[in-house]
């Protein structure tokens, strides 16, 4: 990390984190499991597709991935690939 420049706020959390005050959440290490996998397909070479939803199912989707804190391209990728994993 001698490369990288920080802000405030992480050097703080970083500080804080070197200094073992912060303590991992129940159920870190799958959160962070499942957001490296986002990252993964996300990172990959993707290929364009079109598809033609309703208004209504668009919506939905666009306020489920702002209630995940995705992009809801992303989001719909990723449900696309949980569907195709089970394949």
């Amino acid at each position: 990390m001698k490369n990288i420049k920080l802000n405030k706020d992480e050097r703080n959390i970083l500080k804080r984190l070197e200094s073992g005050k912060l303590k991992a959440v129940k159920g870190a290490k799958k959160e962070r499991e499942r957001y490296e996998e986002y990252a993964k397909y996300t990172l990959s070479k993707p290929r364009n597709i079109n598809i033609r939803i309703s208004q209504k199912t668009f919506r939905k989707i666009k306020a489920i991935a702002t209630e995940k804190g995705l992009p809801y391209q992303t989001f719909i990728s990723s449900l696309i690939h949980q569907y195709s994993a089970k394949e």
